[in-house]
């Protein structure tokens, strides 16, 4: 169980390094494809460094005026 913890620990500083080393922290997000797309950086962790460019887009309903 240790082992599986350390590996998920380092998965995941793995994935944050990546998401600092393509600015995602840089503003905070406004907007759910912001947040989504540093999400699923992060938890792709070290495949970020094989070609894994992940980027989520999403659209939220308006409000009716």
């Amino acid at each position: 169980m240790r082992l599986g913890t350390l590996v998920l620990v380092v998965w995941l500083i793995v994935g944050a390094v990546a998401a600092g080393q393509r600015h995602e922290f840089n503003r905070p997000p406004r907007h759910c494809s912001k947040v989504g797309t540093l999400t699923v950086t992060i938890l792709a962790g070290p495949l970020n460094y094989v070609g894994l460019d992940p980027k989520i887009s999403c659209k939220l309903p308006h409000p009716s005026k």
